[in-house]
């Protein structure tokens, strides 16, 4: 048999058939399916795409990036943004275009990404641009990235809630391939209905990868009979506030309920002649569902004897009740498996509320009847507590030996694992050469608040920083405790990227307030914590300089590793002090002591870029090395407390440790 030939550009360039993608790559493909289709379907579209990065969705600039000349060559324009709001008013323009003459395109399709707390802090453009509504060639995804274990993050996320509250329909991928199919669905309901339509995003559907069918052409859409309002569901200008209210409340959402049922988003997808047990569940969870039956040995056979019927909802809100209904009917009990709060469950309840209490189906979800918490909305779900809350109702109906005894493996497993508690526990730490190991540090008896980046990591260290806030506002905290502490000074560790996203106002908030605090300006040339990625616009030390200058900062200093990498005539604010990281202790010193707001700027380059530079061969690889000599060493351990160095390494010799 002859293989086929396979490129690495087969994941963007191949017009049809399967390709392997991870689900940021799936992404980009995506924009270029809309695309594809467009053109099949007779309409010149172009596409847009911004947002900010984070987890899950860290890689967005870097796979977008690397796709360039296929997202040129499709009418795709890729702009990562300052931060996640003014993205999400980006996108809202692009659905704009077709208001006004002149416009290149008969649509724009907008894809809008960001953290779960950057769809935190874009709640009111999502209001705005949702109410104002889409273009009938153009559309918008939301796709909202969440942690919800918080792996990565400093709070966990559930995104569902904020877009709800902004009447945003969610769709909830389960893989790679889903995650094509439900946005080739999303932008169409997105068009057809006049709405935003988010996309959960989540470690397990995008920091994963799948062979996928990519043909354009795979989902057909069914565009359903749904008699519209005059004027139609779509973006106008002029428009009037209470008018759009009621075409979103009384038009809008019905619309995309009428969407979803005639495309069979949610679906059964398992069941038996005679069904007592429903599971109703979605994304993630559902495939833990699925892994749950599969570990209780829950096969289609099983499935026919207890009686279960089991519902996968591809859009949990607003959730399509004549699906739902049908699904419930002739139930003795639903379950409802979701992750962190409930979303399905509260509609589920509310559609079979008034139905007669013979007929109505016992709705089992977070909580049991006995009140107990079997589902938690904190933390993580997983296969095995699942199926635990299965096999325990499923006694309500059959009884199942051999769905006991596979249970019973389960929970004998989980304690094992329980038990096994690792040898070493290991606190994450700086990278080795890393510049927030010296700027982090702060003199003797003066503290310092964290901030958003690798440098929060010094809150687990030994230099008297503790608390933080979220992206933007580091320092602000200290704008509450300053008239009602008599501490008098306060150092804020604050990255360049945050500062670059909107710390500046932070900086601003302070100067406003009078309250004495030192800004430490982290520049290290890389957004480090995401992958290592370029600035969003032009920033470096002299620019922060005379920004914060302007804002009314009378004191700026710069510390660097090299003071002399600046050439001459370097434009830096007037009154600004350069000086060499080993004066940082002295420099520290002097600005605590100075009245009102200062800034101390540290240079230094990201030592995991600088690495990354140095295999590229774009950055100068020192001739230099710094080794201890083991026959001079007498292993007292000082280098390590010193330069608190994750790299040195301890040598067994002939004359004990080293």
């Amino acid at each position: 048999m002859k293989l086929r030939t396979v490129s690495l550009d087969d994941k963007y360039g191949l017009s049809e058939g399967r390709v392997f993608l991870t689900g940021t790559q799936a992404l980009v493909r995506l924009t270029l399916m809309q695309r594809q289709r467009d053109l099949a379907a007779g309409i010149n579209t172009a596409g847009y795409v911004t947002g900010y990065r984070g987890s899950p969705l860290g890689g967005m600039d870097r796979e977008f990036g690397r796709a360039k000349r296929f997202l040129d060559d499709h009418h795709v324009k890729f702009h990562p943004a300052v931060n996640e709001d003014l993205a999400a008013t980006a996108v809202w323009g692009t659905q704009q275009i077709n208001l006004f003459e002149r416009a290149k395109y008969d649509g724009v399709f907008g894809m809008w990404y960001g953290k779960g707390p950057g769809v935190d802090r874009s709640g009111d453009v999502f209001r705005h641009a949702n109410m104002a509504g889409t273009s009938p060639n153009g559309g918008v995804l939301v796709m909202a990235g969440d942690d919800p274990a918080c792996k990565s993050s400093t709070v966990p996320s559930q995104s569902e809630h904020a877009l709800i509250d902004a009447n945003i329909p969610i769709l909830n991928p389960i893989d790679v391939q889903d995650l094509l199919d439900l946005g080739i669905y999303g932008w169409a309901m997105s068009r057809f209905a006049g709405l935003w339509v988010g996309v959960k995003c989540i470690t397990d559907n995008i920091d994963t990868s799948g062979n996928v069918d990519v043909s354009p052409d795979r989902v057909k859409i069914v565009l359903p009979e749904f008699e519209m309002p005059d004027g139609g569901l779509h973006i106008r200008w002029p428009d009037v506030a209470l008018e759009q209210e009621e075409r979103l409340h009384r038009h809008k959402l019905y619309a995309a309920l009428a969407f979803a049922r005639a495309n069979k988003l949610d679906r059964v997808t398992m069941d038996s002649s005679k069904p007592r047990f429903g599971i109703v569940s979605t994304g993630k969870a559902y495939l833990d569902t699925m892994q749950a039956l599969e570990d209780l040995g829950i096969g289609p056979a099983e499935a026919e004897a207890i009686g279960i019927r089991l519902y996968r909802v591809g859009m949990p809100w607003p959730l399509e009740r004549e699906g739902i209904r049908e699904f419930a009917e002739g139930l003795d009990e639903i379950l409802i498996v979701e992750e962190k709060r409930a979303v399905i469950e509260n509609q589920v309840k509310e559609q079979l509320y008034n139905w007669r209490a013979d007929v109505r189906p016992r709705v089992i979800g977070k909580f049991d009847e006995a009140g107990d918490w079997i589902l938690p909305s904190a933390g993580e779900l997983t296969p095995a507590r699942i199926a635990r809350v299965i096999a325990a109702r499923i006694r309500n109906f059959h009884q199942s030996d051999a769905v006991e005894q596979r249970l019973k493996f389960l929970e004998d497993k989980e304690r094992m694992l329980e038990r096994a508690v690792p040898s070493i526990s290991r606190t994450p730490y700086f990278c080795a050469g890393c510049p927030h190991n010296t700027s982090t540090n702060v003199p003797d008896g003066m503290e310092a608040a964290a901030g958003i980046g690798c440098h929060y990591m010094a809150i687990w260290m030994n230099r008297n920083t503790s608390t933080f806030t979220h992206m933007g506002a580091e320092g602000a905290n200290w704008i509450g405790q300053a008239p009602f502490t008599d501490r008098e000074h306060l150092f804020v560790n604050i990255g360049d990227g945050t500062y670059f996203h909107s710390g500046v106002l932070a900086i601003r908030a302070a100067v406003a307030a009078k309250v004495n605090v030192t800004y430490k300006i982290l520049f290290n040339d890389a957004v480090a914590m995401t992958g290592g990625q370029s600035m969003d616009g032009p920033l470096d030390p002299a620019i922060i300089s005379r920004q914060v200058r302007a804002e009314g900062v009378q004191r700026v200093a710069v510390v660097t590793d090299e003071p002399d990498k600046y050439p001459t005539g370097t434009d830096f604010a007037e009154g600004a002090t350069i000086h060499h990281r080993d004066d940082l202790d002295q420099v520290q010193r002097d600005l605590a002591a100075f009245p009102g707001v200062s800034v101390l700027i540290y240079d230094q380059t990201c030592a995991a870029e600088k690495r990354r530079r140095r295999k590229r061969g774009t950055f100068p690889d020192p001739d230099r090395r710094v080794f201890i000599n083991e026959e001079v060493c007498e292993g007292c351990g000082d280098c390590g407390v010193v330069s608190n160095c994750v790299a040195i390494a301890p040598k067994e010799t002939e004359l004990g440790r080293k």
